[in-house]
């Protein structure tokens, strides 16, 4: 299947360097336009009806999201590109979406493409894109809400449901204050890195918590943490002190 992409892109040498990429080394997709700045973006997308959008997050005259908020129907793929591994691309990983960081990696740039060529499911794209734009809106740098990729699907989840992370190998699941638990093919590391800035402490290899769902810390037998939900989590011995200190400037 060929795809037909637009390149969204403001600066003229890594705009000719995607093409060019695209061009020499990903037969099965067609750049059909490029466009430098929000306006030109939104008028070329909803002229073309692209099967993929390469999407600069930081654009002169806006942000890629911009773009994306003008447009009445985002029925095409968006990979999103950036130079920075900032909050914005924090944003993205929340949702689940694809993005590339620059200078774009060719084997990267191939993997997004053999995605974009997966049938999604329209309904639940939608809904990835607008926690994608909710996130965006809240003050910097609360998310509040995650997509989680399951087995069955996509779940999305507000952050303040999450009561802890447990690693599982390299699965981890996610244990939730209405008692129920999914299952999410990811290390928990990765979910360490998008949730540290919501309240939330790895306290042991094993556990990652959120710091507003603690219920009571027990010194007895080495130390361990109660949650609200009264399950037990393990904290490591050179983790209290930074858990405890987390914990007192939650309560001021």
């Amino acid at each position: 299947m060929s795809l037909k992409a637009i390149i969204v892109e403001d600066e003229k040498h890594s705009r000719e360097t995607l093409k060019n990429l695209l061009e020499e080394f990903c037969v099965d997709v067609k750049v059909i336009e490029t466009a430098a700045n929000v306006d030109e973006a939104v008028t070329k997308i909803a002229a073309l009806h692209p099967d993929v959008v390469f999407l600069d997050i930081e654009l002169q005259t806006g942000t890629g999201f911009d773009v994306l908020s003008q447009l009445r129907d985002i029925n095409f793929e968006v990979i999103f590109t950036t130079a920075f591994e900032q909050y914005a691309i924090k944003a993205v990983k929340f949702s689940s979406l694809d993005y590339l960081l620059k200078p774009i990696d060719l084997e990267e740039l191939q993997k997004s493409i053999e995605k974009a060529k997966k049938k999604k499911n329209q309904d639940v794209y939608k809904k990835q894109l607008e926690t994608l734009m909710l996130n965006l809106k809240q003050q910097h740098p609360k998310l509040n809400k995650i997509c989680l990729s399951t087995a069955d699907g996509f779940e999305f989840i507000n952050t303040a449901d999450i009561l802890y992370c447990k690693a599982e190998g390299s699965y981890t699941t996610f244990i939730l204050n209405n008692n129920s638990k999914l299952l999410v093919s990811k290390h928990l590391k990765e979910y360490e890195s998008l949730l540290l800035e919501q309240q939330f402490m790895r306290v042991h290899n094993s556990f990652l918590i959120n710091l507003n769902e603690v219920k009571k810390f027990v010194k007895s037998d080495g130390g361990y943490i109660i949650m609200n939900n009264n399950d037990t989590v393990s904290i490591s011995r050179s983790k209290k002190d930074d858990f405890l200190e987390l914990m007192n400037n939650l309560m001021h």
